[in-house]
């Protein structure tokens, strides 16, 4: 099992961003959340199987259509196995 904590950067706010990744965390089995940062940025915490997680990065490196990722930073951290499901986080 693998988690990994990501930040997305370019035009990833206003295209859906959020709505499409948790539309994807189904697809690829990925529990854990999503949300805008002040900064313009999209930040995620992914847990899962290794290759689905690897799968959902891979897919954060493109984004949506009308999306345009510039950058995407991940850092792995210790599997929890504290999420049921994928949430949008509004804080």
């Amino acid at each position: 099992m693998k988690r990994i904590h990501v930040h997305i950067s370019g035009k990833v706010q206003g295209v859906f961003f959020r709505a499409e990744i948790q539309r994807a965390s189904i697809d690829f089995k990925i529990t854990g959340w999503v949300r805008n940062m002040d900064d313009g940025r999209v930040e995620a915490v992914f847990e899962g199987e290794k290759t689905d997680v690897d799968k959902m990065l891979e897919w954060c490196k493109v984004g949506p259509p009308s999306a345009r990722v510039e950058n995407v930073t991940a850092t792995e951290e210790h599997y929890t196995g504290s999420f049921y499901d994928f949430n949008i986080k509004h804080f």
